[in-house]
């Protein structure tokens, strides 16, 4: 995410120079929001109790913020007062909440993709798959689990052991339906667009972040 920030803290530069405010404002929205998302993992991964909703308004902040804010940039950039705006704004919002959840799921496959298997559940990061099965399981398998990522996630073993429960318990699954709502929320938004190699480029943009190997 730093990547991100940079963007655009440089964005943000570079709209104080020419007296775009509207894209401004558009860029300041998304720095508050990220910053917010940080700060919210931070306070709930202590006691590792994210419910659904939280991981979801914290992937919002943290993530799908900085796709929306350049999805909306463009829109502003060509009709600064058009229902466009807000329109390609939540399109990129939809589209970072299926790139999040996509990125927890490599966390529980056996691809090489340049991130360890398992790296989430040794950095205590709640992700989708995991609070999925927390949430479904039986107080002894809970407790189980969340004494495995406090106290053992450094132990090779022990992480695999807890993959292996959220692959069994449905964890993955669930994870996959609820991208592809998150897809298909995407797509819906561009259907009143006339067709376009640039509505197609869009289409391909969404196919990515669902099918993409890392």
């Amino acid at each position: 995410m730093l990547v991100g920030d940079f963007l655009l803290a440089r964005g943000m530069l570079l709209s104080v120079d020419n007296g775009d405010f509207d894209l401004l404002k558009i860029i300041s929205v998304a720095m508050r929001e990220i910053s917010e998302g940080e700060l919210l993992q931070i306070e709930k991964a202590r006691r590792l109790d994210i419910t659904e909703d939280v991981y979801y308004e914290i992937i919002r902040q943290k993530t799908a913020t900085l796709i929306a804010a350049c999805c909306s940039l463009g829109a502003c950039s060509v009709k600064p007062d058009s229902p466009d705006v807000e329109n390609f704004r939540k399109f990129g919002e939809l589209c970072g909440m299926a790139f999040q959840i996509k990125d927890d799921l490599f966390d529980y496959g056996e691809n090489k993709i340049g991130k360890p298997t398992g790296i989430d559940i040794k950095e205590q990061k709640m992700t989708l798959p995991l609070i999925y099965v927390l949430n479904h399981c039986n107080p002894k398998d809970k407790k189980w689990v969340i004494n495995s990522v406090k106290n053992h996630n450094k132990d090779k073993k022990r992480v695999k052991e807890v993959i292996a429960f959220v692959k069994d318990n449905g964890g993955l699954e669930y994870a996959v339906q609820k991208m592809l709502e998150f897809k298909t929320e995407a797509l819906t938004l561009l259907d009143h667009y006339p067709e376009s190699e640039y509505k197609s480029a869009l289409r391909l943009m969404v196919d990515y972040v669902v099918d993409r190997k890392k």
